[in-house]
């Protein structure tokens, strides 16, 4: 079985577990539509992405 050598300190538990806390999903405001998207991805109301029409844009019916 394994066992640790030596005490875990405080601090370097804290460290390990820095990585685990939940972060707020950033989002951009899209140059052309206005519209909030998330940063590298497809605009998908309007199809665009980084200025080249990649899907066809969505119809609001």
């Amino acid at each position: 079985m394994a066992v640790p050598k030596s005490k875990i300190s405080r601090m370097k538990r804290g460290f390990r577990r820095s990585t685990d806390a939940l972060k707020a999903n950033a989002y951009v405001e899209d140059k052309d539509s206005g519209e909030l998207r998330r940063p590298h991805h497809i605009d998908l109301k309007t199809g665009m992405y980084r200025g080249r029409q990649i899907l066809e844009a969505k119809d609001n019916a």
